[in-house]
């Protein structure tokens, strides 16, 4: 009976492609939530590559994924993957179906897949794969995911046994996930920036989980990742297999250093966060077994995808479009971070507000105060411009962050902050839109760029 759903459930989806296709929407979901809905086990039944590469994480998976996907693409590889759909079951779904024949035979060996971490008990105990990245385990949309160490538990319970890991050693919640699978471990050694403290508002893995006692740190990177030790016990963070060291951000360049020898590969953004999705991307290739040389070639012909990090000159001025992920206090406190140690005068709009909850809002607010909006009181910034759904609230934590009132602007509609600007007092302008408005986003971009050419040639908009 089963197996007849699952028939069913793939003419179905079938059907749903080519309707698709006739009404000429995108629906790169629907596919496999008409199927799950039909058989709920259809991951199960329909055809995968005989070789599977997963992603998963908190932060960087997806940029992991696009890294591992272009690089392939460089080789004539193109693999089964779900980068235009989403990283849940129905996106998984929908990608084999579209990989598959009529009779639900795979055409592809190969295939390379982003998994949300809490999705694990829908995918896993159907899609086994060879190889998987973790690339770090920390606070996320809280309503939804909880406590990191929660994630960890369910990476646990149903990641399969047969899959070797690749672990970010310098996150020990991350580390702690499926302790009897094989594994090999990547991390970057001390940086110039690291601290001996943790100045971050969360930290979320302080205590020796063998023997109960406080950790300490030989440094901090940002919250619980750093190189953490027991002095009670001798518990400490692993070594690495593959070590990022000699970062140097003006050549753009980190050396990374396995057991038998090292290299140096070109960086592709200079935020931390990217800094450890190269060292993570290298650390695949290298256990599929790529030369250092052909990895190293992979990286001098990419960039961080558009959607998540972009550049616009204008004039002496630069906007910047930057994703920080709704709901995330620590890619949001990495991007307050990151522009608040970039040099020149800036201006702000936060707009990752989660348009989906624009009229009835659905998660709770206490990730603004778990992420550092301490980082914009700073005297480069000059003007910071919320608005969206929650503009009251972001305004009001600004402000317990210190930041000066008359800094703070605010308007409810998304694409009336370009108006807000105090354009050209500026440098650079960075607007920061979350995963469901990035095209917003650009027409922000957009706006903001015709009213700073305007101003350039004499008048205003």
């Amino acid at each position: 009976m089963e197996k007849l759903r699952f028939w069913i459930a793939l003419a179905a989806a079938k059907l749903s492609i080519v309707a698709l296709k006739i009404t000429r929407h995108n629906g790169t979901n629907f596919p496999g939530v008409v199927a799950l809905r039909i058989c709920p086990q259809f991951i199960k039944y329909i055809g995968k590559p005989e070789k599977i590469i997963a992603v998963t994480g908190t932060n960087g998976k997806t940029t992991v994924c696009n890294l591992i996907l272009d690089a392939l693409k460089m080789e004539g590889v193109e693999p089964v993957n779900n980068r235009m759909g989403s990283n849940i079951n129905t996106g998984i779904a929908t990608s084999l179906i579209q990989s598959s024949g009529i009779t639900g035979r795979c055409r592809k060996s190969l295939g390379v897949f982003e998994i949300d971490e809490r999705s694990a008990l829908r995918v896993f105990p159907y899609l086994i794969p060879d190889h998987m990245v973790i690339t770090n385990l920390s606070r996320d949309s809280i309503m939804r995911n909880g406590h990191p160490e929660y994630i960890s538990g369910i990476l646990t319970k149903y990641i399969p046994e047969k899959t070797k890991l690749i672990m970010n050693a310098d996150d020990l919640i991350c580390c702690s996930v499926a302790p009897s699978n094989e594994r090999v471990y990547f991390g970057i050694e001390k940086m110039d920036t690291d601290l001996d403290h943790c100045e971050n508002l969360i930290q979320d893995f302080q205590i020796c989980p063998k023997c109960h006692h406080k950790l300490e740190y030989e440094y901090v990177r940002y919250s619980h990742i750093g190189r953490a030790f027991c002095p009670e016990c001798g518990f400490k963070a692993p070594e690495y297999d593959y070590a990022g060291c000699n970062v140097d951000l003006e050549d753009m360049t980190i050396e990374v250093r396995e057991k038998d020898g090292s290299a140096v590969y070109r960086l592709l953004n200079d935020s931390v966060f990217n800094i450890y999705n190269v060292v993570a991307a290298v650390a695949l290739f290298r256990q599929l077994g790529y030369p250092r040389e052909k990895i190293q070639h992979f990286f001098s012909s990419m960039d961080i995808v558009g959607s998540r990090y972009d550049a616009r000159q204008v004039g002496d001025s630069v906007i910047h479009l930057m994703l920080a992920k709704d709901k995330n206090a620590f890619a949001g406190s990495r991007v307050f971070e990151y522009i608040a140690h970039t040099q020149g005068k800036k201006e702000i709009i936060i707009m990752n507000s989660c348009q989906g909850d624009a009229v009835h809002w659905s998660e709770n607010i206490c990730w603004l105060y778990d992420c550092d909006f301490e980082f914009l009181n700073s005297e480069d910034i000059i003007n910071v411009v919320v608005c969206g759904p929650r503009v009251r609230d972001y305004r009001f934590r600004l402000l317990l962050a210190g930041v000066p009132e008359e800094k703070i602007s605010y308007t409810e509609k998304e694409i009336d902050t370009p108006e807000k600007l105090l354009l050209p007092e500026n440098d650079n302008v960075y607007i920061l839109y979350g995963t469901d408005s990035i095209g917003l986003g650009r027409d922000v971009a957009n706006r903001t760029e015709k009213r700073m050419q305007s101003m350039k040639e004499g008048g205003d908009c």
